[in-house]
């Protein structure tokens, strides 16, 4: 699709027109023009009440006027006041909605009628920009009529003047795409394997450098944590290493590092079967480091980084790491496994001492880590640990500028006491008190040569029930992080 800005209405050519319109008060400048050009039928509309503003109220006018547009799809804004982002994405969504089920090949949208609080234009830009995209995302690939499913709009118009606003939009909803079309596949599809490939096809698309670790490399390594989990498998694990080279040579890199459970049974600790379906998703923070990696390609900033992905199938079999079973990490550190459902920190935790060798300048990981998380945080905020506060500011910023939330917990010493061991250098599960702590204490252990920050996207990664599917969480957050070190 064909993105660009527009200024002033008169100037636009489109097949469908959106204005926003609050329910009381003098309309935008952009509504009023086609108020104006259309005989006031937009004021009498409010008037009467059959169009009364509220907060994503939708009404499609036909034949308006054929002057400027074939259709004009009123959206509400509520009283006028400026809006959340809660709110504000919530008016997008049903622009977005309305558009992807009707026949327009051009659509202009004068997004300065929705005013967002706290918020300047070009985060208004970028955030509109990404919003409707995502707003047309569906997933593709199993269903017969898959096709007759994707938006009909070729080139969408946004009113505003900063192009690199609307590039960052744009580029976040690409990498946002990507991430959800990942979590979505089935499990019998996404493998450590096809995630391999999907590094390779990034590397063919964008020039960037890829290493893949296999099963016998990490082994030298003394990767035995991370080959634990993969171990009651038939699908091999890989360590996925991307390099986006974009600023100068030899300057350290900034990496993210994504869980990568293909699926999650729990191993030999089996989990119930019931909504085990979902466990296809416990790969999504390896999608959101895809997309993010996606993202950065397309809007080539000047900064080196560097994208891991720990990449395995926990499945139980006669294979299979045990409960009891201890096993030594790359550090040295020898770990007694009390749960082969705490899994994803094994894989993490290996990961992280290979880090070291980039010298990095900064480590951010992303797991679907702990079901705690989702109890304590649901499904608005990520949860954030961290050992350098400089780090985790520049990550609440990056949250907020992109609206892509997440709250700092804990990681106080006490804490680690849970993760004693009788047996081993530590336990991989502290009890059933403050598990999403403890899991963050068990990776903080591995990370004391880097400013490191953990991100737990349980509750945030998917949606379950009617509206099941990967969200995309955190690609928005992680592109403006990386982007403000550029």
């Amino acid at each position: 699709m064909n993105m660009a800005l527009f200024d002033r209405l008169p100037n636009v050519e489109a097949d469908l027109l959106v204005v926003f319109v609050p329910s009381e008060g003098d309309l935008p400048e952009s509504t009023a023009w086609v108020d104006e050009n259309a005989a006031g039928h937009i004021s009498q509309l409010r008037e009467t009440g059959v169009f009364k503003g509220g907060v994503a109220q939708t009404l499609l006018l036909p034949s308006l006027s054929q002057d400027f547009a074939q259709a004009v799809l009123l959206v509400g804004v509520g009283k006028g006041d400026a809006l959340s982002d809660m709110q504000s994405r919530k008016v997008v969504a049903a622009v977005a909605a309305q558009i992807k089920g009707l026949p327009f090949a051009n659509v202009a949208v004068a997004n300065q009628g929705l005013v967002m609080k706290d918020r300047s234009e070009s985060e208004i830009i970028a955030l509109v920009a990404q919003w409707l995209n995502e707003g047309f995302y569906n997933f593709i690939g199993f269903k017969q009529d898959d096709a007759e499913k994707a938006t009909k709009v070729e080139t969408l118009l946004l009113q505003g003047s900063d192009e690199s606003a609307l590039a960052i939009g744009k580029a976040t909803a690409s990498g946002s795409a990507f991430a959800r079309q990942l979590g979505n596949l089935p499990g019998n599809v996404c493998t450590p394997s096809y995630l391999a490939s999907k590094a390779q096809q990034l590397a063919e698309d964008f020039s960037i450098d890829v290493e893949l670790l296999d099963e016998t490399k990490m082994d030298e390594l003394g990767m035995h944590c991370m080959l634990s989990v993969g171990r009651g498998s038939d699908q091999p694990s890989y360590l996925i290493v991307m390099h986006y080279r974009g600023g100068e040579e030899g300057d350290a890199p900034y990496v993210l590092l994504g869980k990568g459970i293909t699926f999650d049974t729990g191993g030999i600790s089996l989990k119930p079967g019931p909504k085990m379906d979902e466990m296809k998703y416990d790969m999504c923070g390896a999608a959101s480091v895809f997309g993010t990696m996606k993202a950065i390609c397309e809007l080539k900033p000047k900064m080196n980084f560097t994208a891991v992905i720990a990449a395995a199938e926990n499945m139980p079999s006669g294979h299979a790491t045990k409960p009891g079973d201890i096993v030594k990490t790359m550090s040295g550190k020898t770990v007694e496994i009390l749960n082969t459902d705490a899994e994803g920190r094994l894989v993490l935790c290996d990961a992280l001492s290979y880090i070291e060798r980039f010298e990095p300048k900064s480590v951010v990981d992303i797991a679907t880590l702990t079901g705690a998380c989702v109890v304590a945080l649901g499904s608005v905020n990520s949860g954030m640990y961290a050992n350098n506060e400089a780090l985790a500011a520049e990550l609440k910023t990056a949250g907020k500028v992109s609206a892509d939330k997440l709250w700092q917990m804990p990681l106080d010493e006490e804490y680690q006491q849970q993760l004693d061991s009788n047996f081993a250098d530590i336990a991989n599960i502290g009890g059933p008190e403050a598990g999403s702590v403890t899991a963050a204490c068990f990776l903080s252990r591995f990370t004391e040569s880097y400013p490191w920050a953990h991100l737990d996207i349980a509750g945030t990664a998917w949606s379950g029930g009617a509206n099941k599917g990967a969200s995309g969480r955190p690609v928005a957050l992680l592109t403006r992080y990386l982007l403000s070190k550029a």
